[in-house]
């Protein structure tokens, strides 16, 4: 082999070695975090006792879906009162209806036309029923359901998408359990909380490393709800990093190229 190819050679083989390292440079430099970045309710104390003073009641609101269904003894006298779609012929059991809440915040329902639930609860609107229904009905009972409950977990979490609620409540935590926890970059101190009252949007943070987030009023959620974890600033270096990182790669590969052509060419 020629001195030239020897040489050529060497150079070539030092700087493809430099490439990785500074790729690894830059990851190691990046996926630092601290404890005080990825701890929950870290100023909680050994055995201590958190009472829920939290009083949340979930509300109705514009555009909710809502299930009502009416029964007494005398189940003739509260048919009309619920309604269902389709015919019980051929064995298909009939599907109930659901009642939207409009934009005045009110259902249309059965006999008694419109009532007004956006801002009112569960419990609220079963007894507002009750007393509608009383010139109709003895004893009647009320099963309430919010059908279309979801909330949205956007952002530096496992798996980001929009989970259905079978309940009548769900805390953040419980959201971002479902969302597969945030990941390692994401922004525990300053979670935002995006709520809607009737088209007007609140944004509302929550640092969930703090024992005080248990008592925020976002702690529970609402039908509708998004939830957004932010990078937190190791993702953000990690960010400009990868980008500095490809560019070293670049510039190496050019020095790489414009070596072997010089020395090519002498």
């Amino acid at each position: 082999m020629s001195m030239k190819k020897r040489s050529l050679t060497a150079i070539t083989s030092s700087l493809r070695s430099i490439i990785p390292l500074l790729v690894l440079s830059a990851v190691l430099l990046s996926s630092c975090a601290t404890r005080k970045e990825v701890v929950y309710f870290q100023n909680t104390g050994d055995f201590e006792t958190l009472v829920d003073k939290n009083s949340f009641t979930p509300k109705f609101k514009v555009d909710d879906l809502v299930s009502i269904f009416v029964s007494t003894l005398d189940s003739e006298a509260s048919a009309p009162f619920n309604l269902f779609r389709g015919s019980s012929e051929g064995g298909i059991r009939p599907e109930q209806v659901d009642y939207l809440v409009d934009k005045e915040g009110e259902i249309d329902f059965p006999v008694i036309g419109k009532i007004k639930i956006a801002g009112l609860s569960g419990e609220e609107v079963r007894v507002l029923l009750r007393d509608r229904l009383s010139d109709y009905l003895k004893d009647p009972i009320i099963n309430i359901r919010l059908r279309n409950f979801s909330i949205s977990v956007l952002g530096e979490v496992n798996r980001p998408g929009t989970y259905p609620v079978d309940g009548e409540r769900i805390t953040i935590m419980e959201a971002l359990g479902l969302a597969g926890d945030l990941t390692i970059k994401g922004k525990r101190e300053n979670v935002m909380v995006i709520r809607d009252f009737d088209g007007t949007k609140v944004y509302t943070r929550i640092d969930l490393t703090k024992k005080e987030a248990l008592s925020s009023p976002v702690y529970y959620l609402t039908q509708n709800d998004i939830v957004y974890v932010e990078p937190n600033n190791s993702a953000i270096k990690s960010s400009t990093l990868d980008n500095r990182a490809s560019i070293y790669v670049s510039v190496a590969s050019l020095l790489i190229t414009s070596t072997v052509l010089l020395i090519t060419r002498n």
